[in-house]
């Protein structure tokens, strides 16, 4: 099932980006072994969404049974993921050279937030202190506060595991004609930064400011950002282009000539209070009855509980049940190699010896490693 059947990763166990990546890969069809810390302070949660679809190798990596486990099996992997400072795995002994020496197709993903080489590759960091240097959290949020953090969507996710998996499966792709893999040094500053090409095009056409919360698409323009309704709740407008802002002043019933000039920024801000005193007037069901599924570019603002309910998501199956857990169904969408979740998130050390039969260790082998407690 899924378009990446028959590929074989390990990822080695690590926080946000590289699990993520790894969810992707096992939604797509892949088969990913997750090997995890011998002494690993907790069994898992089966509820835990990121960790779906791949089953759990736990070994010793500082003993040299473990260790020699984990490079037979990068021996017969197609890729592998880790997500530690740099240094760290050369420490251990499974660095690029160590395992494509062992493996030369391995294509070898390294996830880091600043990545391997530059002043700060050795600092300790997060989604929002990635998304700070490239410029995204000083271009969001109100301009009379702090920059607020955008959930950790944009460093970890987008600039993180996206890029990750975009850089493996170009190798993967590559490897086809040349037969050799290679290294991905996937950095979420580097993947930001790319995030962020668009914006760097508008600034240097002139289309575009450094002033948080004065453009069309930082919640400046009146026409696109969310507002407020009558019951608390919240929708969104992004009425950009003409034709769509026309139908906007009508759905609204705004008549003022001053509207017209949609691209005046001077009057944005009180334009912005009285669509904003228009939309409290009504409920957010309400609006979605007048503008919902029109030209106006319009949606209701749902939280977590609430978008895998919206009728949508409900045709799409966007959401899914799976094993009593609501969420994500894999995406994209294929016509004829459609991925699906694999199984529930696996509980440390769970799948050892099964994983090992299944790669091809011998019994023997296996029971000399779990009497060796490197399993």
């Amino acid at each position: 099932m899924g378009p990446l059947a028959g590929i074989r990763v390990i990822e080695l166990a690590g926080l946000g980006p590289g699990p993520f990546c790894a969810m992707m890969l096992s939604d797509l069809g892949a088969e990913v072994i997750r090997i995890d810390r011998l002494n690993f302070k907790g069994a898992g949660d089966r509820a835990n969404v990121l960790s779906r679809g791949r089953r759990s190798l736990a070994l010793d990596l500082k003993s040299t049974a473990g260790m020699e486990t984990t490079l037979a099996m990068i021996g017969r992997a197609d890729a592998l993921i880790e997500g530690f400072r740099p240094g760290v795995m050369e420490r251990l002994g499974l660095g690029p050279e160590v395992c494509l020496e062992r493996n030369p197709r391995l294509v070898y993903g390294r996830m880091t937030g600043w990545g391997q080489t530059g002043p700060l590759s050795q600092a300790a960091g997060h989604d929002i202190n990635y998304i700070s240097i490239g410029g995204a959290l000083g271009a969001m949020g109100y301009a009379d506060r702090p920059p607020a953090p955008p959930l950790n969507l944009i460093g970890d996710f987008g600039g993180g595991a996206m890029y990750l998996l975009c850089g493996l499966l170009a190798a993967l792709l590559e490897r086809n004609q040349s037969g050799r893999g290679q290294v991905i040094d996937a950095a979420m500053t580097d993947g930001t930064a790319s995030l962020l090409s668009p914006f760097y095009g508008l600034m240097a056409m002139g289309m575009w400011t450094t002033e948080r919360n004065s453009n069309r698409l930082d919640g400046g323009a009146p026409f696109y950002g969310s507002y407020e309704c009558a019951d608390g709740k919240y929708i969104s407008v992004g009425s950009l282009e003409p034709q769509f802002y026309a139908l906007l002043l009508e759905k609204t019933g705004i008549e003022d000539p001053g509207f017209k000039q949609q691209y005046d920024q001077q009057s944005w801000p009180a334009r912005r209070e009285k669509l904003a005193a228009i939309f409290r007037a009504r409920t957010r069901e309400q609006w979605c009855e007048l503008m919902e599924g029109t030209d106006v570019c319009f949606a209701p603002v749902l939280d977590l509980a609430e978008a895998p309910d919206h009728p949508h998501n409900k045709v799409r199956e966007t959401f899914v049940d799976f094993e009593g857990v609501v969420q994500p169904a894999p995406a994209p969408r294929f016509s004829r190699t459609q991925g699906e979740i694999q199984s529930p998130a696996a509980l440390v050390g769970e799948h050892s010896e099964q994983v090992l039969a299944d790669w091809g260790f011998e019994s023997e082998h296996i029971a000399q490693l779990k009497a060796a407690n490197a399993i």
